[in-house]
């Protein structure tokens, strides 16, 4: 198990989906594996599934900024002929099995879990058992517009339904500390009229679901409110947004784990 081997109080981070803007995660990691925070056990939901999935498969934060670096939509998407959705993801999950191998999550090098929505009841389901890249599939899969996933009966889709940020799937993991790590911030786009206002209410819906703002011990932030969820062009500002985000939580993070008697 990677990790500091000095005692400590076991540290869950919770990584929230966003899409493209997934990128800011790999700052966040950057930061925190510089600082010598341990990080025991990881959540995720969408676009923090697939970050969390590398990172528990041992891949380190500049191996996954190279990655992203040559990552577009046609190498996770592909059209669907299907009354579920316009795309599907089956192409994300070939890509992860590629970068990783079709690993089972007991084989991952931290414990990991993606959250996900079961279409049918309106719940979050955490997933934490079978294939990694089957999970990470289902955790992105956003309703509506990508074909959801059918995992042991479950019909499931996009975790940010109905948990964005993952803090409480990390406790159960075992995590004594969450760090949640927040990219849905809205933006009220002002020139687009209408939409823009939509939008900005769409963001704060997928923002509060499930009570990761709430529940998460310490909350980073990146200011990544304006950028597009579908352009992944921009993964350079991103990442540096997302380890300034992680710097200025260094020492919030470091006063928690001395009050846990780390």
């Amino acid at each position: 198990m990677e990790g500091s081997k000095i005692p400590h109080k076991r540290v869950g981070l919770a990584l929230s989906g966003a899409v493209a803007r997934g990128a800011a995660h790999i700052g966040v990691l950057q930061v925190l594996e510089r600082e010598h925070i341990p990080i025991d056990v990881v959540t995720g939901t969408s676009a923090g599934a697939l970050v969390g999935a590398l990172y528990c498969a041992g891949f380190k934060p500049e191996q996954m900024k190279a990655l992203i670096g040559r990552l577009g939509w046609t190498q996770v998407a592909g059209l669907a002929c299907s009354r579920q959705g316009f795309i599907r993801f089956n192409k994300l999950e070939r890509y992860l099995i590629r970068c990783i191998g079709d690993l089972k999550f007991g084989e991952l090098k931290r414990p990991f879990a993606a959250v996900t929505t079961d279409l049918a009841r309106g719940k979050p389901v955490v997933l934490r058992e079978g294939r990694v890249a089957r999970a990470v599939h289902a955790s992105c899969a956003v309703p509506g517009f990508v074909v959801p996933v059918n995992i042991d009966g479950q019909l499931l889709c996009d975790g940010g339904v109905t948990a964005n940020l993952p803090a409480r799937a990390a406790r159960e993991l075992g995590a004594e500390i969450v760090v949640g790590v927040d990219l849905f911030v809205h933006h009220v786009r002002k020139q687009w009229g209408p939409p823009g206002y939509g939008l900005a209410a769409f963001e704060t819906l997928v923002r509060g679901s499930g009570d990761g703002l709430e529940s998460a011990d310490c909350l980073i932030t990146p200011d990544v409110a304006g950028h597009s969820y579908l352009c992944f062009g921009a993964y350079q500002e991103l990442i540096a947004k997302g380890a300034a985000a992680a710097e200025r939580k260094v020492d919030e993070i470091r006063r928690l784990l001395a009050e846990t008697g780390a």
